[in-house]
């Protein structure tokens, strides 16, 4: 899923149907959407999609049936952007876009900015905590009623969630900063009230940045004892990615780069995986799938939900 940059007011329009259908004909056995926000303040750009009213649901209700139609699975990724939102289109520059620009004040743990010359964040309260919880929750029931099959909580990239994670971007000391458990805690909530308001039968993914690439910051451990923690909340799938909280990180990158993360998450913590990272090539592919690696790509994650119950086998 890729940002598109193509909505107004969070709607989906004929532009996501034509780029989401596209892939659903071209044989594409899941089509994901882009980072959908839970709520106004968490889109990256006010350009994105969104799924925080009831009114988004009826077009992406018709892009779901037309994806099904094709033969495909439609899956949407939650999101809420944290302390890295509002900001301009990339081909606008991408700067911070503030209030007066049709923007707003971001949110964040604490009240750290992400980078130089980035807004900073509104610290939220344990009640504006729960609150996000629950704008998860709603829009997953909007998800189910619109009919998607799939859910991704993108709980990485340097976004809310992933903020909360990290040391270096979480700082409170209540019971959502500090040690281990705090710092998990909202992640564990959301994917618990998003369980609970998902059908049991369908499929339910995490994705995670297993690194911030930066000293003192989350790491591969912490991934792997979260990945346990959010396969007891009823998480499926556990979607490996890295990076995106801290704007000066350096880290070497290349074929496959992240499939040894999902490998030891999935020996460690017992759960599916799948992975990314210039998974670029069949051959690639083929061998990031093998079965003897015991790791994932994403047709053989739904394949291990499938045998979980929560899945139709992988297209051919």
């Amino acid at each position: 899923p890729m940002c598109q940059y193509s909505s107004e007011d969070g709607f989906a329009n004929d532009w996501h149907l034509v780029h989401l259908g596209s892939r659903a004909v071209g044989g594409a056995g899941l089509v994901l959407t882009e980072a959908t926000a839970v709520e106004p303040r968490g889109r990256i750009s006010p350009r994105d999609l969104g799924i925080w009213k009831d009114e988004h649901v009826p077009m992406l209700e018709r892009i779901a049936s037309f994806i099904k139609g094709q033969g495909g699975v439609a899956g949407i990724q939650l999101a809420h952007a944290g302390r890295k939102a509002s900001v301009d289109v990339p081909w606008a520059g991408g700067a911070p876009v503030g209030p007066s620009q049709g923007g707003w004040i971001p949110v964040g743990p604490s009240a750290i900015p992400y980078a130089e010359g980035s807004p900073v964040p509104h610290e939220l309260s344990e009640k504006d905590i729960a609150e996000v919880a629950a704008a998860f929750a709603r829009a997953a029931g909007r998800a189910r009623k619109a009919g998607f099959r799939v859910a991704e909580l993108h709980f990485a990239h340097g976004y809310l969630v992933h903020e909360f994670l990290s040391p270096l971007s979480n700082q409170r000391k209540d019971r959502y900063g500090g040690s281990f458990e705090n710092r998990t805690r909202i992640a564990r909530e959301i994917a618990r009230a998003v369980r609970a308001a998902w059908p049991e039968d369908a499929p339910l993914l995490a994705r995670l940045s297993c690194s911030d690439w930066a000293p003192g910051g989350w790491d591969i451990d912490e991934s792997v004892q979260l990945a346990a923690g959010l396969k007891e909340d009823g998480v499926d799938v556990i979607d490996c990615s890295s990076g995106g909280n801290v704007h000066s990180a350096k880290f070497e990158s290349g074929p496959g780069y992240l499939v040894p993360y999902a490998e030891r998450i999935r020996r460690e913590a017992g759960v599916p995986t799948a992975a990314v990272g210039f998974i670029t090539s069949p051959s690639r592919r083929t061998r990031s799938c093998d079965p003897g690696r015991r790791t994932s790509w994403s047709w053989r994650a739904s394949s291990c939900a499938s045998r979980a119950g929560r899945f139709g086998p992988p297209r051919s």
